[in-house]
């Protein structure tokens, strides 16, 4: 006779063993929350040079600008949702964003061509988060936080080489 086990048994023992640690989780967040901090710094500088750029290449650089500048608008979205999906506080301040940050902020405005330099040390900056924070998303085999930092990298280097290709022609 063919024995069943008991289904509350086998859920919760398979849910125990697939559930992230709370220690797992704000390793995982403190990555995450660089990240955002990176981004939406990113982001605003991005919003900035939109704004107040100048010259010959104008209307391609506001354009570029403003996909650059939507496209990191839904990423601090879903990077913030995901610290919260993991139990804890998503940075939400500039004064945080502030501790938290390795881009650096504009100085005045900037000629187009720094303008472009600028963004793309942004980028390699925020692709330098992602990096980091992968690992601790990896040991606990946290695959949707793994996923989001794929996506954000992808995004990222394929920005940073297209800033980089203007700044070579």
């Amino acid at each position: 006779m063919l024995k069943y086990p008991n289904n509350d048994e086998e859920e919760n023992s398979m849910t125990e063993s697939k559930l992230i640690s709370k220690e797992q989780k704000k390793e995982i967040a403190e990555g995450l929350a660089v990240l955002l901090a990176d981004t939406y710094t990113l982001y605003l500088k991005t919003h900035n040079f939109h704004w107040n750029v100048t010259g010959p290449m104008f209307q391609t650089l506001h354009l570029m600008f403003e996909g650059h500048y939507n496209e990191m608008a839904l990423a601090v979205d879903l990077v913030a949702e995901r610290i919260r999906a993991l139990e804890n506080h998503a940075p939400g301040s500039y004064a945080e964003f502030g501790k938290l940050t390795s881009v650096k902020e504009a100085v005045g405005v900037p000629k187009a061509q720094d303008m472009i330099r600028q963004l793309l040390e942004g980028h390699e900056t925020v692709i330098q988060a992602a990096r980091r924070a992968f690992p601790a998303a990896e040991r606990a085999s946290d695959q949707a936080t793994m996923d989001l930092l794929t996506q954000r990298l992808q995004l990222h280097e394929k920005t940073s080489w297209m800033l980089r290709s203007l700044l070579e022609g």
